[in-house]
């Protein structure tokens, strides 16, 4: 018999199947997503330690455009190996979401101090991939685990869990701020409160509405590739992740400059503050994407949000000179917008998928999202030689132009 569509894909408003009721509702799934969402915030504060103490680091180790840039893609590119390696083996189906996410924290607190002792650029890279890596145990379980408290709701609870790695990707830039130059203290501290997320997230109970049993099944991670929803579904997220990452990871050098070439005292200091609010704006679209995609159905929503965010690409693409509030409220629009569809993702592969396989498809997904945004990341600064901020800008908006066309292919293979 042919299977139907999953509930939240089948009706266009996302409330659930028709026979939805008190089982769905898990008791204690709201404490469970408030304590996992703070668990991954901390221990996913390492991920951008480095690139939000960049000008500290490329002064102190005398590192050069390409160097500089390594040490944000070593990081894409660790999370990519991770996460392969981690759906080859079916880790995320086999092992307990919270002792993965332990793990995964404890061991990226480790390769993130060792910037504190490193010599130079190579041995920094390094260790920026093996931050990466332990990031690939981190975050697809915390969904994993999550989904498994929500059934109603879903979108709006892995939105929430979105919005955890939004916050931890823009904490280290407030740290920053903060702390001015001292990179040491980013470092130490981000690093700190990675070891704390991961003994918070070991305190989360098992959801209740357990996947089923997996067994060791390497070829499960591919049928990300091979099925026709979940490969629009993943041509939609790669549409998404082109604009994302490259515009996290190059925000603060932009609006350095601008800030720089209006006169501006401080340019860092104000770049990390702005750059924090930029990312951080993200976690209230996680939300309103979450809200949205159950009530509008996951297509409908993740295609506006991708139209908006390209369309703020392209305006920010047109005034990249302009003053500095301008800029700033553009990019606000932008980092809400950019951000929001990103769990609909997620929650479109945990209902399509093999149920006894969520973790390793969520996985796979990510794994090629990651090794995409390494190539956006490396691609911008040799946009920004070639035709400045805007040429920049314009081919990041690419991206979510083109997911958005898949999107509205999915919905029409979904009925």
């Amino acid at each position: 018999m042919k299977r139907g569509n999953p509930p939240h894909l089948r009706q266009p408003t996302g409330q659930g199947p028709p026979n939805a009721g008190a089982d769905d509702l898990a008791p204690g799934r709201w404490a469970a997503l408030i304590g996992l969402a703070v668990a991954v915030v901390l221990s996913m504060a390492p991920w951008f330690s480095a690139a939000a103490v960049l000008p500290q680091l490329r002064a102190l180790w005398t590192l050069n455009a390409a160097e500089a840039s390594w040490l944000t893609l070593a990081v894409q590119l660790g999370f990519v190996l991770g996460a392969l390696l981690s759906a080859a083996l079916n880790l995320a189906d086999r092992i307990s979401p919270q002792r993965l996410i332990l793990a995964g924290a404890l061991l990226a607190a480790g390769a993130n101090l060792g910037l504190l002792v490193a010599q130079g650029a190579l041995e920094a890279i390094a260790l920026r991939a093996l931050t990466g890596a332990a990031m690939a145990l981190v975050y697809p379980p915390a969904l994993k685990a999550m989904a498994a408290w929500f059934r109603s709701g879903r979108g709006v609870a892995l939105g929430v869990m979105v919005g955890a790695l939004t916050l931890a990707a823009a904490l280290p830039h407030l740290v920053n701020g903060l702390g001015g130059a001292n990179w040491q203290g980013v470092i130490v501290t981000t690093s700190l409160l990675a070891v704390l997320g991961g003994f918070l997230a070991l305190r989360v109970s098992s959801g209740p509405h357990h996947f089923p049993a997996a067994t060791f099944q390497p070829a499960q991670a591919w049928r990300i590739l091979t099925e026709r929803k979940m490969a629009l579904t993943t041509l939609g997220y790669l549409g998404h992740m082109w604009e994302l990452y490259a515009m996290w990871a190059w925000f603060a050098v932009f609006f350095a400059g601008v800030l720089s070439d209006a006169g501006m005292a401080e340019p860092g200091r104000g770049a990390a503050y702005a750059t924090f609010a930029v990312v951080g704006v993200g976690a209230l679209g996680c939300y309103l994407g979450g809200v949205l995609g159950d009530r509008w159905g996951r297509t409908r929503l993740t295609t506006l949000a991708m139209c908006l965010s390209g369309s703020c690409a392209l305006a920010l693409a047109a005034l990249a000179n302009a003053a500095p509030i301008v800029v700033l409220a553009l990019s606000l629009l932008w980092g809400f917008w950019i951000i929001a569809d990103s769990a609909q993702f997620s929650t479109i592969v945990s209902e399509i998928a093999d149920p006894a396989y969520v973790g390793t498809a969520l996985t796979a997904q990510l794994a090629l999202g990651f090794l995409l945004t390494a190539a956006s990341i490396a691609l911008v600064p040799v946009l920004v030689g070639a035709g400045g901020w805007t040429l920049a800008f314009t081919v990041l908006a690419v991206g979510p132009f083109l997911g958005a066309w898949a999107m509205q292919q999915l919905a029409r293979q979904l009925g």
